[in-house]
């Protein structure tokens, strides 16, 4: 399949986009190498061959879900700078109409 000018305005003009002439003819050409390649792709003998999920030969990078132990409250209260009741204290971000 040939693009030619006229498809590949067309689908920019789906896509709200807007090239001049130059830019026009310049992704014409570069959109129709692509396809060219795509279909030299479908050619290539692929019977027996998995399908290739990654790239990389990875193993799992997910952690077991065991339980682990925690810092006390008392610990992780004593890095805030402001605390009430065992919480910690944050300035108020929501305006509540009132007037200061």
């Amino acid at each position: 399949m040939m693009l030619d000018k006229d498809l590949v305005a067309h689908v920019a003009g789906l896509a709200k986009l807007q090239f001049d002439d130059a830019t026009l003819e310049k992704f014409t050409g570069q959109l129709d190498k692509i396809i060219q390649m795509e279909d030299q792709l479908s050619q290539v003998e692929t019977t027996g061959v998995k399908p290739t999920t990654h790239i990389a030969r990875q193993k799992s990078t997910f952690r077991a879900d065991v339980p682990q132990k925690d810092n006390s409250r008392q610990e992780l209260l004593a890095n805030v700078p402001e605390q009430d009741q065992g919480l910690i204290k944050v300035p108020a971000i929501l305006d509540q109409g009132e007037d200061d």
